[in-house]
């Protein structure tokens, strides 16, 4: 009995307990204030929800379903589609605090430009302004078909229902939405599911719906309970991939915590007609539950119950694709259906042929698809413009920085012409590959002065237009430029002579004047040169400058030596000629610039300019004795001529002498006497070799009067008698010897055998030898006889 009580006592505590704790849970809870931050004062940080200043604010469901939530937009086409749209609970676009309206993202950057928006509570307080206490009843009760999609047991209220029919001409569905929910607060998420279904069915059918707003493989629905971060203390993540963060901030909604944007998607058949239900609600876990509201944004213009076109992975293709290098293209239609017809058209005109689902597209250009329902007068489209590009060529390279004091950095632009042949390419310069292949604006900012070291690996991106674009990888090299040097043993030689030339400072050279890269040359040179040379380093950077050195080729030693004449017994100087520096070394011995000798022979002087030196060789020749070759007298003067012979075709200047001791240039010498004996002399000036001979200075008078009156008488040749050889003959115009000179009888008188010749022209000839020379001199002439009777 004892022992009955104890357990009695204890049920009953704890019967008390429970009671204590559902009454907690199920007593309304009391949203805490919103806290405004600097962001959240700010004029356009948050969406606009049913602003007057948007005509779509003003839109009816229909109108919100057809023109702004279906991707096709406004269009005729589309009318007979979309039917029987309602909204729960049923207001208009006139009352304020409704559940439904539309939304457009302003000057936020929240995911969707605009759309449709349904609300736990009132639309219009999901943005515009910093809104507390999001726990409004917006009239709306449970909704059993949520609740199956849910599969949660718990409570739904205030349920905001958008419904209606449509016709698809396409077999696939969707739309893309996100789910925003106060719920996102302190430890809700763990057990207060608010949720959002999108509920599909054929029309008429009681078959259960199918719930499109379900998460990625199999996942489950989208609810706060199965999309929720780590919540310490209370309940750990699910499904946490699929949870953008809390609005921390308080901006764009009045949410404090929100979903990525999702996609739901449904697989229909065209021609069919569906009923569509989207339907959020709060949830309580214990009862009904108003508190903390809920949202689901409907993206605009996602909904599409058309033709879309997809790649071969069934991925949406843009209306805008860009193709490079005429890429064939596989473009699907997302209808594919026995019901219906296919045409493809290229720029507006059809393609012959092309009446399949699916078109290969090479040529840039404007595809289009129309696929046709029977029945249908309006066929569905869907359109592609294809724009076409070439990619550049492009090629890995390696930039090399040669680097100075003032160079230290790399001018990216350089590695151009190493990376792309093509013209007009652009570039851009990537650290990381990742931003290269996202082509993403991480690229270099700086490429004209990029501090990069030797060995990094950069990526270029090469491109014409930016979807055409090719990666390479550009290597950086970076080396300190060196500095060239070249020396060699002499600066000062001879033409002719060969020098070596050393350069320093690298570990290869380019050389200005010499092919190869060797750091020496050789070199033989007959002109002053200037010798210039780069060095290389290891990476291959140039000198900046090269090294220069100047080689001067010293002139010979020249000297005005030429062969000369000496007669025996004389002496005679040879100067071997001034020059800078010269030293002088005869083969006598001599160190002088001139030397007298006395002795025919060869004479070599070496002169030496301290970097040439270079002999020199003379002959002392025998003078020959220069000689007369005619004399001639006349008017008591002698006109000599001589022959001076010469060497080396060096003409000789002879000077004349009567007595071998006062000397003139002249070879004339006037004032002489008649019939008298004269030793003319002559010699090479500056010589002491000296011709001589005699001349005996004849006058004979042309006229004759052997009148015995002293004047003109006879011819009287007597001066003559004491040379060799003396003879000489008178002759008449005949040629008949009239009288023969001899030494005995050297006077005629004009007759012959003691009788007086007639008066006449008579011819007279003799010739002697001179004593000394022994020349033969010769004679003759004529003269006039006047005998008077």
């Amino acid at each position: 009995m004892k022992k009955y009580m104890k357990q009695s006592l204890l049920l009953l505590f704890f019967g008390l307990m429970a009671v204590n704790l559902t009454a907690q849970k199920f007593s309304p809870r009391k949203p805490q204030k919103e806290q405004s931050s600097q962001a959240s004062k700010k004029a356009g940080a948050f969406i606009d929800v049913n602003v007057p200043t948007y005509p779509e604010s003003a839109y009816t469901p229909l109108q919100l379903v057809r023109d702004v939530l279906v991707s096709s937009g406004p269009g005729s086409c589309f009318v007979p589609n979309i039917s029987n749209v309602t909204v729960t609970p049923a207001t208009t676009a006139t009352q304020a605090d409704r559940a439904w309206g539309y939304f457009h993202k302003g000057t936020t950057n929240f995911p969707f430009k605009d759309g449709i928006v349904l609300s736990t509570g009132f639309a219009r307080r999901a943005g515009n302004s910093l809104e507390g206490n999001l726990s409004d009843n917006n009239q709306g009760g449970s909704d059993p078909d949520l609740a199956t999609a849910l599969g949660v047991a718990g409570i739904l209220t205030n349920a905001a229902i958008l419904e209606f029919d449509f016709v698809p001409t396409t077999s696939q569905i969707k739309f893309n939405y996100l789910l925003a929910s106060e719920e996102y607060t302190g430890s809700f998420p763990c057990s207060y599911a608010d949720a959002f279904a999108l509920l599909l069915r054929p029309v008429g059918s009681t078959a259960p719906y199918q719930n499109m707003a379900v998460l990625p493989g199999g996942a489950g629905p989208v609810s706060v309970t199965n999309i929720r971060p780590n919540i310490p203390g209370s309940c750990g993540a699910v499904n946490p991939t699929y949870f953008a963060g809390y609005n921390t901030a308080n901006i764009e909604t009045n949410f404090y915590g929100r979903t990525i944007p999702l996609e739901a998607t449904a697989t229909v058949t065209a021609g069919i007609p569906y009923h569509f239900k989207m339907v959020i609600a709060d949830f309580g876990p214990f009862g009904a539950d108003s508190s903390y509201d809920s949202a689901v944004f409907l993206e605009g213009g996602s909904f599409s119950i058309g033709v879309e076109l997809q790649d071969p992975s069934g991925a949406v293709i843009p209306s805008d694709i860009n193709v490079c290098d005429l890429v064939p293209t596989v473009i699907n239609a997302s209808v594919n259906s026995p019901n219906m017809t296919y045409q493809w058209f290229y720029n507006g005109t059809a393609i012959p042929g092309a009446t399949s689902t699916s078109i290969t597209a090479i040529n840039p250009g404007t595809y289009t698809i129309e696929v046709s329902l029977p029945g249908n007068p309006c066929p569905g489209t869907a359109t592609v413009t294809i724009h076409g590009g070439s990619t550049p060529l492009a090629q890995d390279a390696t930039l090399l920085l040669c680097t100075t004091p003032d160079i230290t950095t790399f001018d990216l632009t350089n590695s151009k012409a190493l990376i792309s042949p093509t013209t007009g390419a652009n570039f851009r310069w990537y650290v990381n590959q990742a931003d290269a292949l996202a082509f993403n604006n991480n690229f270099i900012q700086t490429p004209l002065n990029y501090n990069g070291a030797n060995g990094q690996i950069l990526y270029a991106v090469v491109y014409g237009a930016e979807y055409c674009r090719k990666m390479v990888e550009l290597t950086l090299a970076k080396e300190t430029r060196p500095v060239a040097q070249v020396t060699t043993p002499k600066i000062r030689v001879c033409a002719g002579e060969t020098v070596t030339l050393t350069a320093s400072g690298g570990t290869a050279y380019n050389w200005v004047n010499f092919p190869g890269n060797g750091n020496t040359q050789s070199a033989t040179i007959f002109q002053t040169t200037t010798f210039e040379v780069y060095a290389l380093g290891a990476l291959g950077c140039q000198s900046s400058l090269p090294a220069k050195v100047t080689v001067e080729v010293v002139p010979q030693p020249t000297t005005p030596l030429l062969d000369v004449e000496m007669c025996i017994g004389d002496t005679i100087e040879l100067d071997a000629g001034a020059g800078t520096g010269y030293s002088y070394l005869w083969n006598t011995g001599a160190t002088t610039q001139k030397i007298t000798v006395n002795q025919l022979g060869i004479y070599t002087v070496k002169i030496d300019n301290g970097i040439c030196s270079k002999t020199f060789e003379v002959k002392v020749l025998a003078a020959a004795t220069p000689f007369f070759t005619q004399l001639s007298y006349e008017n008591n003067t002698i006109t000599a001529i001589a022959n001076i012979p010469n060497i080396n075709n060096t003409p000789r200047v002879a000077e004349y002498s009567l007595d071998g001791i006062v000397w003139q240039d002249s070879n004339v010498f006037p004032n002489l006497l008649d019939n008298t004996t004269y030793t003319l002399y002559v010699r090479t000036k500056g010589t002491t070799c000296v011709g001589t001979v005699e001349f005996f200075t004849l006058h004979i008078s042309n006229v004759i009067t052997p009148n015995q009156d002293g004047v003109n008488d006879v011819i009287d040749l007597s001066s003559l008698g004491n040379f060799k050889n003396f003879k000489g003959s008178i002759y008449d115009r005949y040629g008949s010897e009239m009288f023969r000179f001899t030494k005995e009888n050297p006077i005629w008188n004009g007759t012959i055998g003691g009788k007086r010749l007639p008066t006449g022209t008579y011819w007279y000839k003799f010739n002697f030898e001179y004593n000394k020379t022994k020349t033969q001199m010769n004679t003759s002439g004529w003269i006039m006889l006047k005998n008077r009777e």
